[in-house]
């Protein structure tokens, strides 16, 4: 009895690698007709577009548990600046960099908050960005991805577990780590020692006192601050009062660190679903705090004021 069919011989499989495109994030080798890298998932379109820069594309990262606002931040964050015309500028650079925005704010138009990400890489959404200020002559060009939050603890617990989370954490320029106030204030520990793992795996990361994470600058981000204006007040002293153990993390381990308390909307209704689970609904839009955290890092990464 005979079969057909057809192999690929391993000598053409190495041909097609000659002229490989590297993924942006891992470095992998990828066929260039591939839309995602074979290693990490990351989008491929990251690689062609940084290949055609003068000046390669800094990472900057968004951490933090799930559900603690990563995903309607960077959307309302990345949807203001891609609408001032003066001082500071955000200008996305491909269609994809523009899923992030246009689904947070269709979210919050419709009255919701937009949906979690998933936990599957290839289903992130990343921002390539051109960031302009009136008072340099050289933009910033940026990469941000929407990392899933229980991806980031599945790494935090097994490293090495995502490679798209490691690699990009190695490389990254800075971050934006984020703590939801209100479970802060409520007296919750889990945010504070969730935070502190995935800082203690950052500064593990990278084994170079002179260029690893101890180096790089961290934003701590209030979020969802709009439930207690304390945080507004002093963040810093917020956190000492309901983080204490974080602040002096923070304060061993990270030369260039900063608090701050940001919030999108006004006002929430709180409501239980079929499943008796809490769903939370936006009243009003109302962004507060969501700039500064964004500007101390491009200061930082620039090397003086911004803005």
């Amino acid at each position: 009895m005979t079969g057909r069919g057809s192999v690929e011989l391993e000598s053409l499989r190495l041909a097609s690698y000659i002229n490989a495109l590297p993924c942006y994030i891992c470095e992998h080798p990828n066929k260039h007709t591939d839309e995602f890298c074979a290693q990490c998932l990351a989008p491929l379109a990251l690689a062609h577009q940084a290949a055609n820069q003068k000046a390669p594309p800094r990472l900057v990262a968004a951490i933090g548990a799930a559900g603690v606002g990563k995903t309607v931040y960077l959307g309302t964050l990345i949807d203001m600046l891609s609408r001032q015309s003066e001082q500071l500028q955000v200008l996305t650079r491909g269609a994809f960099s523009i899923n992030l925005q246009q689904t947070t704010i269709q979210a919050l138009q419709q009255g919701r908050f937009p949906d979690k990400t998933p936990s599957e890489p290839d289903r992130w959404n990343w921002v390539h960005c051109q960031i302009r200020c009136r008072r340099y002559t050289k933009p910033l060009e940026l990469i941000m991805p929407d990392m899933a939050g229980e991806a980031l603890l599945e790494e935090v617990e097994h490293p090495r577990t995502y490679q798209v989370i490691s690699s990009f954490l190695t490389r990254c320029a800075g971050t934006l780590v984020f703590i939801d106030a209100t479970r802060l204030y409520a007296g919750s520990a889990d945010q504070d020692h969730f935070t502190m793992k995935l800082l203690s795996y950052l500064v593990e990361l990278v084994d170079d006192a002179k260029h690893g994470w101890p180096s790089r600058p961290v934003a701590i981000v209030l979020s969802k601050a709009d439930q207690c204006d304390a945080a507004f007040v002093d963040p810093e002293r917020f956190a000492e009062e309901h983080a204490s153990g974080l602040v002096r993390f923070c304060r061993q381990w990270f030369k260039k660190h900063a608090f701050f308390a940001a919030s999108v909307v006004g006002n929430c209704v709180v409501y239980r679903d079929q499943y008796r689970q809490e769903v939370h609904l936006p009243l009003r839009v109302e962004p507060r705090g969501l700039v500064d955290p964004f500007l101390w890092l491009l200061r930082q990464l620039y090397g003086r004021k911004v803005g």
